[in-house]
């Protein structure tokens, strides 16, 4: 299995290179024929020095973005997402060097034959996805693997499993009851891991113990406490590693570049973004005739409330009965204004409002109603834990999780952030929120039969 795993680390790393070398090489046909006689008819003179610079720089911008985005990701990520990734790169870095070469002109250039190119591109890593999958598929075969569990149902794990078939097979499910000796023992015969579900920390430490010195490779499915472990400082005091949990969330300077972000960029995207608000609230007026913005009471860092703006997308009378309650999957209560502005995250506009008055910022747990955090917390004491930072318009649970998402999964991918806070990691899901715009399946409500 180690080989295995060599071997498609290789293939990986050269398909990767493959699509980066010919996108790179698009580029630099497309310099030397076109823009760079341009800029030198400007006055602006390229050497061969020059040359290298730029066009490196254009592999270095395409290299991070499509790793950002998981363009490189193949057989981990679905072949739509890893195309949809690399279309984003693509577009991204291709918007960035007309900038670049607007600058040196110092004026606006033609950008024909740039969007040839990225034409051109988009139709090259549409047949690089199908080769590169093909490839992978036909060399590789999904993991045998032994699942571990406690007392807590594993439908929704086995479900989560089974929905990459090309990566993962679990051939067989224990109760920890079982014993260690027991797994240890179904470990030896013919399986390629183990996953770990909601077991105690005295199994599982065995258990991980066990796995490391027969080089067993291990999914652990992590609990509140794994999470905060994870984001905690390393200090060398003594001669004894320590680990470090703060208790607070952000520093002073985090917190004051965070609010700096979030006031020049909300101020804006409420400009440029102006003429689709006026156009939804003229669409959302003329199909009810009802009010245009729908005020909700929310919770931001340290449970204070206030009151979050959205475009209307439900019936007036949606909630007619008082009950608090999340959108359902086919939700009838939407209406079809509102459906098609919620698909594009039209709905979420007036939020920059809540950002610049500084309720909200632009990365953070999503805000949630007083009532539903209370129905939460009688079932996770923990889930309070989500406003020591402000709330935000998307979070790691909205990029790497889905509007179904399990509360309790959200949570976990919240706490991910407050306790690995970085400015650049709120840069990075910022860019990476434009990439889910355009995933249907994190719109969805939740299943009907869900709490």
């Amino acid at each position: 299995m180690k080989k295995l795993d060599n071997s498609r680390r290789m293939i990986i790393l050269f398909l990767s290179f493959v699509s980066l070398a010919a996108q790179v090489t698009g580029f630099a046909l497309l310099w030397f024929e076109y823009y760079k006689p341009l800029l030198k008819e400007k006055g602006v003179i390229f050497w061969i020095k020059g040359d290298i610079t730029l066009i490196a720089l254009y592999v270095v911008l395409l290299f991070l973005l499509s790793r950002m985005y998981g363009g490189m990701r193949i057989g981990y990520l679905k072949a739509w997402e890893v195309f949809l990734s690399q279309l984003f790169s693509t577009i991204i870095a291709n918007v960035i060097a007309y900038a670049v070469l607007a600058l040196m002109a110092t004026k606006v250039i033609n950008a024909k034959y740039l969007i040839y190119l990225t034409l051109v591109q988009i139709v090259w890593i549409g047949l690089w996805t199908a080769l590169s999958q093909w490839v992978y598929s036909s060399l590789t075969h999904p993991r045998d693997l032994l699942m571990v569990h406690g007392d807590r149902p594993v439908e929704y794990i086995l479900e989560k499993f089974a929905s990459r078939p090309d990566r993962y097979n679990i051939s067989r499910c224990m109760n920890i009851s079982e014993g260690i000796s027991a797994v240890c023992e179904e470990l030896e015969k013919r399986y390629d891991g183990l996953i770990i579900w909601d077991i105690g920390s005295s199994e599982r430490n065995d258990l991980l113990k066990y796995c490391y010195g027969k080089s067993i490779r291990v999914y652990i499915m992590p609990k509140i406490s794994d999470v905060l472990v994870k984001g905690t400082e390393e200090l060398h005091i003594f001669d004894a590693p320590i680990y470090l949990i703060r208790e607070y969330a952000l520093t002073v300077e985090q917190r004051a570049a965070k609010r700096a972000v979030d006031i020049i960029c909300s101020l804006i995207l409420i400009i440029l973004t102006s003429p689709f608000m006026l156009l939804v609230a003229i669409a959302v007026k003329l199909y009810d005739r009802g009010p245009v913005l729908y005020k909700q009471v929310r919770c931001t860092i340290g449970g204070r409330e206030f009151k979050i703006l959205k475009f209307r997308s439900m019936k007036v009378d949606a909630e007619k009965d008082g009950v608090a309650r999340l959108a359902e999957k086919n939700d009838s209560r939407i209406t079809p204004v509102g459906r098609f502005i919620r698909s594009c995250r039209l709905d979420e506009l007036p939020q920059l409002f809540n950002i610049f008055k500084g309720d909200m910022s632009f990365i953070g747990p999503r805000p949630e109603r007083p009532e539903i955090i209370a129905q939460y917390e009688e079932e996770m004491p923990e889930f309070t834990y989500r406003c020591k930072v402000k709330a935000g318009l998307a979070g790691y649970a909205q990029v790497y999780g889905k509007y179904n998402t399990t509360p309790y999964d959200k949570l976990k991918l919240d706490l991910s952030y407050i306790e690995n806070y970085s400015v650049w990691l709120d840069f990075k899901l910022m860019l990476l929120t434009l990439k889910i715009l355009f995933k249907p399946e994190s719109t969805e409500g939740v299943e009907n039969n869900k709490k």
